[in-house]
């Protein structure tokens, strides 16, 4: 437990998609047609590594290996400005409805590419809509395989393609079937009574008010736990194309996105940020010395 006096480093990570690459919404569902879709996904990018950048943060950036191939110069920009780039896989498809050879395969392919565009060997990965969820165990041994050093992809409260009941802090993976431990950084989500409520991602992120994202930080970083950010380029595009969909979704894709600069501007203003990697301790700290895989 790090003690309630000391600053608190949060992870700071996006995960680099294009607008289309939603799940479940038939009319962007066709990957032959992605390429003559409008894209966002450079200039957006742009804008968030300058942000960053600027606030002297380094920041985790999980691309996808469709745009990593499409825009490599988009990666060489983040490592060259010191950021991590990591793997948010090649197709965004739901890790749960994937073989462990389908998933292995695509793996393969979206490290191949960002560490061909960046220079920098790739070590995280992220699910993509957070689809490790109980029965899907086996990825681990997948991300073990590839070579893969953590992993980000855990989100221990129910939502809509995702959702596993795990510790809220860092810990030790160790459900993987060959038993294989591997330093695992959950989602952040915040109590309130009974309840897990996410607070600092995604739509999640922009719907809440500005004290209550402040609350939840507050409340992790008192219990000297690390909060994770997570945003995507269409969170901050006001302008980003609508499609049909249904009316819960639309919701959920279009709400509060011309406030999310502020409030990530007031984020870096507020708090200590730094990559997933080093909010892990890679670089001094063993897997093995995890916190154990126990659900509280």
């Amino acid at each position: 437990m790090v003690p309630n006096d000391a600053p608190i480093t949060n992870a700071l990570s996006f995960d680099i998609e294009d607008w289309f690459h939603m799940v479940e919404i038939d009319a962007v569902a066709d990957s032959s047609q992605w390429p003559n879709l409008p894209s966002l996904v450079e200039r957006y990018t742009e804008w968030i590594i300058e942000t960053v950048t600027n606030a002297n943060v380094q920041a985790t950036f999980f691309v996808l290996g469709w745009v990593a191939e499409r825009y490599p110069k988009l990666v060489k920009l983040m490592v060259d400005h010191g950021h991590e780039v990591a793997t948010h896989s090649y197709w965004h498809r739901k890790v749960y409805e994937l073989t462990p050879d389908d998933f292995h395969d695509d793996l393969r392919r979206s490290i191949a590419v960002i560490e061909d565009a960046g220079g920098k060997p790739v070590r995280g990965f992220r699910a993509p809509s957070f689809s490790i969820t109980p029965g899907s165990e086996w990825a681990f041994d997948v991300l073990h395989d590839v070579g893969l050093e953590y992993d980000a992809s855990l989100f221990p409260a129910p939502r809509g393609h995702g959702g596993y009941p795990c510790p809220m802090e860092a810990h030790a993976f160790t459900k993987a079937p060959s038993g294989r431990p591997l330093p695992e950084l959950p989602m952040s989500v915040m109590r309130i009574g009974t309840l897990r409520i996410p607070f600092s991602g995604g739509g999640y992120l922009r719907l809440l008010p500005g004290g209550l994202i402040r609350h939840g930080f507050n409340q992790l970083n008192r219990a000297g736990i690390p909060v994770v950010v997570y945003l995507h380029p269409r969170d901050f595009a006001a302008d980003c194309p609508r499609v049909p969909m249904p009316l819960k979704r639309r919701f959920k894709c279009y709400v509060g996105l011309a406030g999310t600069k502020d409030k990530l501007r007031m984020l870096l203003d507020r708090y200590q940020f730094d990559t997933c990697a080093a909010v892990l301790g890679l670089n001094e700290t063993p897997p093995d010395t995890y916190a154990t895989e126990t659900a509280r």
